[in-house]
């Protein structure tokens, strides 16, 4: 037998909703078997973008079945605003974050790296990979794929709305509350590791004449020995970080 539900998505979840449920109660049919979880995902929204549903004005989890009539309310993710002493429906947010990244979201991989954040990314990850990663090694997983969100194993994922870098990054430090954990160059830009400092004369041999007689401080990856210097490519990333800093920064 197919009853009815009314189900509003709250803040940001509008975004995963069709355009006539935003911001507004809708008519929803589901089954008695179906759980709160099936039916705001049935609406678009992964389970991985919500932090707390309302049932008739009471919080249920996500096994919770409805009862023909009831009024669900969807709430998004607070990890930089407390809501206790109501209980979160996923695992506490991962204050200590560190990432793994998509395939369609590779410059923003980069530029979290350059930042000094922790992001696992590969070019060849398929969703099996990505998805085991995130669970194995409790990494937010960053994509731009709603389907990939939806897997049972994912306990922290993040879908990114905007298609450009600059605001993805933007979009990820804002929502997680990361802006005073910003720490540029720590981070091999290659394969993740940190970078530590290094004695010119440990990289003598490894450097080119001109680089040898021009810089004098250096910094190298604990994970794949690469040499890194403040060359020509230096003030290019400097002015990247600048920029996202700016747009970080509480307009007027």
């Amino acid at each position: 037998m197919t009853g009815f539900v009314e189900v509003r998505a709250y803040a940001e979840l509008n975004a995963f909703v069709d355009a006539e449920s935003r911001g507004v109660a809708s008519r929803r049919p589901f089954r008695p078997h179906q759980t709160v979880k099936d039916i705001a995902e049935a609406m678009g929204i992964p389970h991985t973008e919500i932090d707390l549903i309302v049932v008739d004005g009471e919080p249920v989890d996500f096994a919770y079945r409805p009862r023909a009539g009831a009024r669900i309310a969807v709430y998004p993710v607070f990890e930089a605003l407390g809501i206790e002493p109501i209980e979160r429906l996923r695992p506490a947010p991962l204050r200590d974050p560190r990432f793994v990244a998509d395939v369609n979201v590779g410059k923003l991989a980069r530029y979290l790296r350059l930042l000094g954040f922790d992001v696992s990314w590969s070019p060849t990850a398929d969703d099996s990979t990505l998805a085991r990663i995130s669970a194995d090694d409790q990494r937010i997983l960053l994509t731009r794929d709603r389907g990939l969100l939806a897997r049972k194993v994912i306990s922290h994922g993040f879908y990114v709305h905007a298609a450009d870098p600059i605001e993805q990054v933007v979009e990820v430090v804002r929502r997680l509350d990361l802006a005073g954990r910003l720490a540029p160059f720590t981070r091999c830009l290659r394969c993740n590791e940190l970078l530590v400092e290094v004695p010119k004369t440990e990289v003598l041999d490894q450097l080119e004449p001109l680089t040898r007689r021009y810089y004098d401080d250096f910094r190298r990856c604990t994970g794949c020995g690469r040499i890194f210097w403040a060359g020509s490519h230096h003030d290019r990333l400097v002015a990247l970080v600048e920029t996202i800093r700016a747009r970080l920064r509480p307009s007027c």
